[in-house]
């Protein structure tokens, strides 16, 4: 491991110069500017699209900077947060750029939590502004209603704006108001076009405000500062070679990670949005084959309802290679293969909200061409390399911090540190002092350093299986259970078990016309996984059924184990 970024007595380093920074030579770094070059380069090239509204990156400047000035004009700037409800529409991309352009910070909510969980993110935040779209404008009055009855008289109501969607039932917008909100687009018209906005002076500025998806009802506000925005928008682009003018799908929620700073590299290589307000299959092939998609991102759900999803929403052969950068949990190989075969490039990464998405890659090898499908997947389905914006990734034992040896066996937990870390959790120092012991952020991942320096996620610390004293690791069972041909999807979680403290529990969802699940194939399935691994590690238990999902497509295994919990333990045979 290197001790670079380490404190000690040593003398300060020389340069070969005493030449000072000046304005001419040094300015803090922002993905803001980004903008303004795309609105330089490309004035005319589609940036935004969402059904019949099309914005040109000269008119989204122009957009911005009226948000911005709109703002500034309400007070809103330097240590205000405005918070987005809302999906995949253009007002959403354009907060990224229009609200840290006044100075603010942009907190965008996952619009599929409760009233309780956004009430408290909005009182934690201190929001000063709420935009919301019409669909979820009920949504959010409710939430403010919770603070407002908790508060009282101290209650200071945020500035309400309801964004409009003409692709959407006109009477929650007419609803929202007749309440006396302002409309999105009216509140721009109060801002000027030629606002003469500022960069932050300090590139450790925040620029976003994200909340976790935790299980709690108190998730943890990760901060962003400009500077890490500004390298992982450069970063992801460069490392999925997005070309520039590529056409890009939002199948990601611009909520998650912002959009995994795709939201700001859209704008770096003057690329083109098209907004996807509902994600399917059929959208996403529609997508593909009628608006020229080339790129898009997705987590394994996704991806596995697309290759899964009946003739007649699926548009193949794909009339060109389509680029998917595939994130949120790890893949099995049969899933990389059978994307692989459809005409899908996959570029597999992982990461995580406090390290601004995905911040490690696995960075495909010429050498792997040459190997059959099986290899090559299997390869694809290791978590790689660092970033280009992160320094420094590595596998250590928790408790000393010594990295483990790169035999692809010793477990250790996954640690990262650099400019695409996080600058800390709001207003919680405990939490911080827990993330960054050691100088290393701590990511929570147990994996294994391979002897070519590519980690691997074998799990969750919380989702290993202790089973007779022995690890199992739930994400290698989840691989073998995939690979049974009636099997769609599945997760394993532990169960208690008489004999064994706990065992293997996998939840299936089965392919359509696979069946509902009956007993014979719950055994079948404990008798495929029985040749594939060892003993110990095969599901003594099987349950059918669909698998509870986050908005990012994530399995919510803290529910799973709710309900293996329910089941009570695997009883011990008396035989």
């Amino acid at each position: 491991m290197s001790s670079w970024g380490s404190s000690g007595s040593a003398a300060p380093e020389r340069d070969i110069d005493d030449l000072p920074r000046n304005d001419a030579n040094y300015t803090a770094l922002t993905p803001l500017w980004f903008l303004e070059r795309a609105a330089l380069a490309q004035p005319g090239r589609a940036s935004v699209v969402h059904g019949p509204v099309r914005y040109t990156w000269a008119e989204t400047y122009r957009r911005c900077r009226r948000f911005a000035s709109a703002l500034a004009r309400r007070s809103v700037g330097h240590g205000s947060t405005v918070a987005v409800i809302a999906p995949n529409i253009p007002a959403v991309y354009e907060a990224h750029f229009g609200v840290p352009m006044s100075g603010a910070v942009v907190n965008c909510v996952n619009i599929r939590l409760n009233a309780e969980t956004i009430a408290f993110l909005l009182e934690h935040s201190v929001a000063e502004v709420v935009m919301v779209d019409q669909e979820f404008f009920s949504l959010a009055e409710e939430s403010l209603k919770i603070i407002a009855e908790k508060k009282k008289s101290a209650f200071r109501p945020p500035i309400l704006i309801v964004i409009g969607d003409p692709t959407c039932d006109p009477k929650s917008l007419h609803y929202a108001l007749g309440k006396g909100v302002i409309e999105y687009e009216d509140f721009l018209k109060t801002g000027d076009p030629e606002f003469n906005w500022k960069p932050p002076k300090d590139e450790w500025q925040s620029i976003a405000l994200g909340y976790t998806s935790g299980t709690t009802s108190s998730p943890k506000g990760v901060v962003l500062h400009h500077r890490g925005a500004y390298l992982m928008a450069l970063s992801v682009a460069m490392i999925w070679g997005m070309p520039e003018g590529a056409v890009y799908l939002w199948t990601l929620p611009m909520f998650h990670c912002n959009g995994w700073c795709y939201t700001w590299a859209l704008a770096a290589f003057c690329g083109t949005s098209i907004c996807l307000r509902q994600v399917s299959t059929k959208a996403i092939y529609q997508g593909i084959t009628k608006q020229g998609v080339t790129h898009f991102c997705a987590a394994p759900v996704v991806l596995n309802n697309l290759i899964n999803a009946p003739a007649s929403e699926t548009f193949l052969p794909l009339p060109r290679v389509v680029n998917v950068n595939l994130a949120g949990a790890a893949p099995t190989p049969s899933l990389l293969g059978e994307l692989s075969i459809r005409g899908f490039r996959v570029t597999h990464t992982y990461g995580l909200s406090e390290t601004y998405g995905p911040s490690t890659v696995c960075a495909w090898k010429p050498e792997w061409d040459e190997l059959p499908l099986e290899e090559r997947s299997r390869l694809h389905c290791r978590q790689g390399i660092r970033y280009i914006a992160l320094e420094g990734l590595d596998v250590v034992d928790p408790k000393t911090m010594a990295p483990v040896p790169a035999d692809g066996k010793t477990y250790g937990e996954i640690v990262l540190r650099g400019n695409a870390v996080m600058k800390g959790y709001l207003k919680n120092p405990k939490a911080n002092a827990e993330a960054f012991a050691g100088g290393w952020y701590h990511s929570g991942d147990l994996g294994v350093k391979h002897p070519d320096g590519y980690i691997e996620v074998r799990d969750r610390m919380k989702d290993v299986i202790i089973s007779g004293g022995e690890n199992i690791s739930s994400l290698e069972v989840e691989k073998v259970v995939c690979t049974h041909p009636a099997v769609l999807e599945a997760s394993v979680v532990a169960r208690d078990d008489e004999r064994w403290g706990e065992s293997p529990c996998a939840f299936v969802t089965l392919k359509d016309g696979a069946g509902d699940g009956s007993d014979d194939m719950a055994r079948d399935i404990m008798r495929f996984c029985r040749d594939r691994m060892p003993g110990y590690w095969v599901p003594k238990s099987v349950i059918f059924g669909p698998l509870p999902k986050t908005a990012t497509g994530k399995i919510k295994k803290h529910e799973l184990r709710a309900k293996a919990k329910e089941l009570g333990p695997i009883k011990k045979s008396r035989m």
